[in-house]
């Protein structure tokens, strides 16, 4: 498997593992890789990531790092803050089926909030590890 495939079947685990928890989704209007114009908020998009080897023992592994975008249009943090724990809670330590790939750990690195210049919108980057081997 190539690293752009890799990378791109680390995103498809992260975002089926994300729309498939019935409590998150009731939280957002979408998970979207490319938001379509003119959704409403809150909604969570799949942002940028970086693969690198994590090659040890004779095992070729990969960490990849992506980070996810909560997006709030209510007043205040609480939120953007209650959808970023539930996404915590629904990929922080827990099982991924990657095409290709073993599935070692994905961790959740950090998150904050952050104003938009537009002052009505609320933004919460979350970042996450996720560790596999072939």
């Amino acid at each position: 498997m190539t690293a752009s495939a890799a990378l791109g079947a680390v995103q498809t685990a992260l975002y089926e593992r994300l729309t498939g928890d019935a409590d998150l989704m009731a939280l957002l209007t979408g998970v979207f890789d490319d938001v379509p114009e003119g959704t409403p908020e809150p909604y969570l998009v799949v942002g940028e990531s970086i693969e690198t080897p994590d090659n040890r023992h004779g095992n070729f592994g990969r960490q990849t790092v992506t980070t996810l975008h909560v997006w709030s249009r209510q007043r205040g943090f609480a939120e953007a803050s209650a959808i970023a724990d539930s996404v915590v809670r629904v990929l922080d330590h827990q099982p991924l089926s990657i095409s290709g790939r073993r599935h070692i750990v994905t961790r959740f690195e950090f998150s904050q909030a952050l104003r938009d210049p537009d002052p009505g919108l609320r933004h919460v980057p979350l970042r996450f590890r996720v560790v596999t081997e072939q």
